[in-house]
């Protein structure tokens, strides 16, 4: 794990400290903004290693690494900031493909079984080429948001 020196600028260390003196910012934002300042290797701050860092501030040797390489490679922006969450997760069925699962599920069950499983509806979902995949988990949370009866 490559080691990542932090060498704040005096106004750096000011924004910083002025940041914690208010006390209006995020438990995150502070704790990594404390972490910059103790990791601070410039001739003003006090260089400590990262194993005192996780001790002092009660967090972990990843996060304290994490900010570190974020200060480095990104900048003070960065560091403060938690990161985004990437992507977004789309819907498996429309509102028609949900009809549809309702209805089946509302049927009558296979032969031989006493009522519907969420894999047996998940293949069945396939075999009539309602969808392409699709997995016994989307099944459940789409049954479950629906308010129709089962009785």
């Amino acid at each position: 794990m490559p080691r990542y020196i932090v060498r704040l600028t005096e106004t750096e260390r000011q924004q910083l400290e002025q940041m914690l003196a208010k006390g209006r910012h995020a438990a995150s934002t502070a704790t990594r903004a404390r972490i910059l300042l103790k990791a601070d290797e410039s001739e003003e701050g006090p260089g400590w290693t990262d194993g005192d860092i996780v001790c002092a501030l009660d967090t972990s040797l990843s996060t304290v690494h994490r900010v570190r390489q974020e200060f480095v490679e990104l900048g003070l922006e960065a560091a403060l900031s938690r990161r985004k969450p990437t992507g977004r997760q789309y819907r498996k069925l429309d509102g028609a493909q949900e009809a549809r699962l309702v209805a089946l599920a509302c049927g009558a069950a296979p032969d031989g079984r006493a009522r519907w499983t969420l894999k047996l509806l998940a293949q069945r979902m396939v075999e009539l080429e309602i969808v392409d995949s699709i997995g016994p988990e989307c099944v459940r949370t789409t049954l479950k948001k629906t308010n129709s009866s089962h009785g």
